[in-house]
């Protein structure tokens, strides 16, 4: 860790949402002058690190930010693990290394200059708050054997926060994590090369952890985060726990398809029996939400009877 970021990581473990710390007592435990530590905090807004600051009083956060601990996450996960304080993409950064990467290994920043999810949209990746990971998996087929794949993922991500005592939780079709009705986490799976031997995919996640209400006014649907919870979960264990359900699920799913999976994601589908439209640009299709298929495709009670739809930019909202 370069000294830049290792100054201001101890100056975040010094402030707190809670109450207000001042700026002689991180100057004097850090070894810096106070205008240095006014200079890092302010620094950190650039990242999307929202701290306040009172003439008196000292530095507060506005929310609480969840670091993952590097030499822990890299110790307990069986795979290459490359963590960064930032980076542009985590995903991005998977893609470019492919050749050089096995299947598991995973890529976590606290930061992404341009994290983005799906349609091109732009995944909000403020410094600390969330959560934002790419895996990498290489299957041994063509690209057609891997429909379906981010319904595992999905019902993966629900796996680890349950294990980590989240309650409330639902799935969307194709690939979102709702919490009590609000999007909580998404999915963005790239293909960083496909023939008909194997498929390299890279698989990212991202889960809000914490969001701050000026980031969460930047995104254009309703949001959840997991400061509702008793207590914020730990990061760095919620990586590890993501890590080893992914492995084991993507593994069976590669032997046995969707089937395995689908009970679990019948029990959190969030739209059974409920009418919906699926938006497919220019077009619009209305019905009964009637579950999916055994490739994961989307299966619809119109008027004409049962349709499916699957793959493409398609997107599902409640009619």
């Amino acid at each position: 860790m370069n000294e830049h970021w290792s100054r201001k990581r101890s100056i975040l473990s010094l402030l707190s949402a809670e109450h207000f710390t001042s700026g002689e007592k991180i100057a004097s435990q850090i070894g810096l002058t106070r205008m240095a530590v006014n200079q890092h905090i302010d620094s950190l807004s650039e990242y999307g690190v929202e701290v306040f600051s009172v003439k008196g009083k000292g530095y507060k956060l506005a929310n609480q930010i969840a670091l993952v601990d590097e030499n822990r996450l890299i110790n307990q996960i069986d795979n290459r693990c490359f963590y960064f304080d930032e980076i542009n993409s985590t995903n991005s950064f998977l893609l470019t290394h492919h050749e050089d990467l096995k299947s598991g290994d995973i890529c976590v920043a606290e930061y992404q200059s341009v994290g983005r999810g799906r349609r091109g949209r732009q995944w909000q990746s403020p410094y600390g708050n969330h959560l934002y990971a790419s895996l990498f998996w290489r299957f041994d087929s063509d690209a057609t054997k891997t429909m379906g794949l981010s319904l595992v993922i999905a019902c993966s991500i629900v796996k680890a926060l349950t294990d980590m005592g989240v309650n409330g939780l639902g799935l969307k079709w194709p690939n979102d994590i709702y919490l009590e009705g609000k999007k909580l986490a998404g999915i963005l799976i790239e293909v960083a090369q496909t023939n008909t031997q194997q498929t390299e995919l890279v698989i990212g996640f991202g889960i809000n952890m914490s969001m701050s209400a000026v980031q969460g006014e930047l995104i254009d649907q309703p949001w959840s985060d997991l400061t509702s919870q008793k207590e914020l979960p730990d990061k760095t264990l919620l990586l590890v726990k993501l890590h080893q359900h992914l492995k084991s699920d993507i593994q069976l799913f590669d032997k046995q398809g969707l089937a395995p999976f689908a009970n679990f994601w019948q029990k959190y589908d969030l739209f059974t029996n409920k009418p919906i439209k699926l938006l497919m640009a220019p077009n619009e299709v209305e019905g009964i939400y009637k579950g999916i298929d055994q490739q994961g495709g989307i299966v619809i009670e119109t008027n004409e009877g049962l349709r499916t739809f699957i793959g493409g930019e398609i997107s599902l909202r409640r009619a």
